[in-house]
């Protein structure tokens, strides 16, 4: 039974308690099995009433995506202060976001499986979430740089490069640490940071991988590209 039905609530207030209700509902049941109804009776108001406030199926799905987005990104923000080292920053903003996803697990659900899969506009409103997290991680990567050069000496594009692959590394650790149990928010946080720190600390000391020389079978192996190799 959804809650107490209170015709005096004010719109707002109503409003997210049915963004509450939408919310648990696609996050558990996935978007196409979810029905108005299920999400009316939750929120503890009719049908109709979810209607009047949002329109459709698809506008309501939407505005979930958008308040959880808009959280997620707020709590990764709040979570790295200012005049922490570089690593501090890091360390911070990651725990700070396997926190939110791991209290949040429906919400983290809808941007991470939903919305990525039933198409535009849900999809679009997601890639939007991920540039500005992709964005700020960049900026964290690049002050790392400045700290141990005190230039930002890494390559533009290998700096966005690496941003894309910690932001892709952190949301599947996050579904796979919400899907094991016994797996803490903090330990994600720890997982991840020794996984992309001890790369990130080795470019910043100017160590980089590189590809070991071409062997004699690599040499004549086809396909084998000579010139893209350094």
């Amino acid at each position: 039974m959804g809650a107490v039905k209170n015709k005096r609530m004010p719109r707002a207030v109503r409003e997210q308690q049915m963004l509450d209700a939408a919310v648990r509902t696609f996050g558990q049941r996935g978007y196409r099995a979810a029905s108005m109804d299920e999400i009316a009776d939750l929120a503890g108001v009719s049908k109709p009433l979810v209607y009047l406030y949002l329109n459709s199926k698809e506008d309501l799905f939407t505005a979930c995506i958008r308040r959880e987005a808009a959280a997620l990104t707020a709590a990764v923000r709040a979570g790295v202060g200012p005049g922490l080292t570089a690593d501090r920053q890091l360390w911070e903003g990651l725990r700070a976001f396997f926190t939110h996803t791991a209290q949040n697990p429906d919400g983290w659900s809808v941007l991470h499986r939903q919305a990525r899969t039933h198409g535009e506009p849900f999809a679009a409103e997601v890639a939007a979430m991920r540039e500005e997290i992709v964005a700020f991680v960049t900026q964290l990567i690049v002050v790392a740089a400045r700290e141990a050069h005190r230039d930002p000496s890494l390559p533009a594009r290998e700096v966005a490069g690496l941003a894309e692959a910690l932001v892709g590394a952190a949301e599947s650790l996050a579904a796979w640490a919400n899907a094991t149990p016994g797996v803490s928010a903090k330990q994600a946080a720890a997982t991840l940071m020794n996984f992309a720190w001890a790369g990130l600390g080795d470019l910043m000391d100017d160590r980089p991988w590189s590809p070991p020389p071409l062997d004699d079978r690599e040499q004549t192996r086809p396909g084998v590209d000579l010139a893209a190799r350094p």
